[in-house]
């Protein structure tokens, strides 16, 4: 039943309304159920006896019926969903290819190559190298039935093509390599990134296409987030962004990526502390968000104001930050549910560092999944620090009997995690707040305050997460007894 419930989640309300719809119109009996199932289903948590909610008795039989027949039903519908907002360009181009195909057998020559050509033109324009492909194969085939086409030229044009395509098919396997790589302990991934370039012959320069950039700016913001080693790998950013050429007709044709593409540089520089590079490409991102009628702006505005807010709370800029998430309605954006979580998350952080701890469990108590679904939803990286946020706050409210128990829940699931991935320091971090939560006076104490400078921070003050700072920041303000916000800005600003 997770199965299915987890496919309806994927659904807008648009797409939920239109797969009722299509029930409807398909079920030939009135007392058909599974619109029934489709509902019950669709809600947060999963029913007790859900076989008994549909039929009024217990009908396992029935039920597993019912479930197989919703469930082939809406994979056939997402199915659908997908082949309809396929880029439509493509679609538009294979038919085209298909068409010009049909004209050649029935032999009408003319207006098949004069729709190949159209394909070609389309292709082209949108770099579909596959699709390319196989349009200059087709040409060349009939080539001989057309004596304006110049078959060396065609055969130069699919040649190069072909190098095209075995580039995109070389950087397919780049990310595929690396993706293998990510969750491997103590690894320089700049040093992984270059190797594997090098090994499948890749080069950082012009000749290389969005797309193409954008998948490599894409695994190393992805190697950087899971290894939290933005530093190490800004310089390989600003190297691979100075190959993309800005050229507007290029830019708009490329909308998508480039848009995207803009958010990883300035998420590099914003997780270097480097604010105002950061915001910088945020602006150029938004100018390029509003382009053709605000083609993609609902798509990229969460993670815009994700990342907006984020680089408002940490120069200073806290209520303004807090007020645009609390602007922010997630209920259109559930297609975007990572960013969203991620602005729930943030908003409960910025709540607490302001030390307005009610309304931050307030915002904590409306996540109800259970830490596994965070993970599918957000990542592991999410899950413990909402987990590590928990324990602060109750710790804040004095919840006596939620901080140990928390505690010793994060020890006993997320231990051997962290401890596998090298990463002790969550850990001597809730062993040193724990030891604080039982006994306050420690923390005036000097051997105390060495221990928890020389645990949780590391050299050069440079490359420190500023996640993790913030954390550290929590302690450092119970040592010295200073505002916590301040405290973290100090921390944050005096590297």
């Amino acid at each position: 039943m997770s199965v299915i419930s987890s496919i309806i989640q994927t659904l807008s309300p648009d797409d939920k309304r239109s797969f009722v719809a299509l029930l409807k119109q398909k079920n030939k009996r009135n007392d058909s159920k599974n619109i029934t199932l489709f509902k019950l289903l669709d809600t947060a948590e999963f029913p007790e006896e859900p076989d008994v909610k549909i039929y009024g008795k217990p009908s396992k039989n029935a039920f597993h019926a019912l479930s197989k027949r919703l469930h082939d039903s809406l994979i056939d519908f997402v199915a659908s969903k997908s082949f309809e907002g396929e880029t439509s360009e493509e679609m538009e181009i294979l038919k085209l290819l298909l068409a010009s195909r049909i004209f050649f057998e029935q032999k009408q020559y003319k207006i098949g190559f004069k729709t190949l050509q159209k394909a070609e033109q389309k292709a082209k324009r949108f770099d579909l190298y596959s699709i390319l492909n196989e349009i200059y194969y087709t040409k060349i085939q009939y080539a001989h039935v057309n004596t304006t086409v110049e078959l060396k030229h065609v055969i130069v044009d699919f040649k190069n093509n072909k190098t095209a395509l075995q580039q995109e098919e070389n950087l397919n396997l780049f990310y595929a390599t690396i993706h293998n790589e990510l969750f491997k302990p103590d690894r320089d991934f700049t040093e992984v990134i270059r190797k594997t370039l090098s090994q499948f012959g890749i080069s950082i320069t012009h000749d290389l296409t969005f797309r193409s950039l954008f998948k490599i700016l894409e695994i190393s913001n992805k190697a950087a987030h899971i290894t939290r080693d933005y530093f190490t790998i800004l310089p390989f950013v600003e190297e691979t962004y100075t190959q993309i050429d800005t050229k507007e007709e290029l830019v708009d044709k490329h909308l998508f990526y480039h848009i995207q593409i803009l958010y990883y540089v300035a998420n590099a520089y914003f997780r270097n502390k480097e604010f105002d590079t950061s915001l910088h490409y945020l602006s150029l991102m938004e100018k390029q968000m509003h382009k053709h009628q605000n083609k993609y702006y609902k798509r990229f505005f969460p993670q815009f104001t994700l990342l907006l807010t984020l680089n408002f709370n940490y120069t200073g800029n806290a209520e303004k930050a807090i007020t645009l998430i609390e602007k922010f309605d997630d209920t259109s954006h559930k297609e975007q549910i990572t960013y969203v979580l991620d602005l729930k998350l943030s908003l409960i952080v910025f709540y607490f560092q302001q030390q307005r701890y009610k309304e931050a469990l307030g915002i904590f108590n409306k996540l109800y999944h259970s830490d596994q679904w965070y993970t599918e939803k957000a990542g592991i990286l999410w899950v413990l620090k909402k987990n590590l946020v928990e324990v602060l706050l109750h710790i804040e409210l004095d919840h006596i009997d939620l901080v140990e128990s928390r505690v010793n829940s994060f020890r006993k699931k997320y231990g051997p995690y962290l401890k596998e991935q090298g990463e002790r320091r969550a850990l001597e971090f809730l062993k040193l707040t724990l030891e604080y939560y039982r006994k306050p006076e420690i923390i005036t104490a000097r051997s105390f305050q060495t221990k928890v400078e020389n645990t949780l921070t590391i050299p050069p003050k440079e490359q420190e997460d500023i996640f993790e700072m913030s954390f550290y920041a929590w302690l450092k303000s119970k040592v010295y007894k200073t505002d916590l916000y301040t405290t973290t800005l100090d921390l944050i600003h005096s590297n």
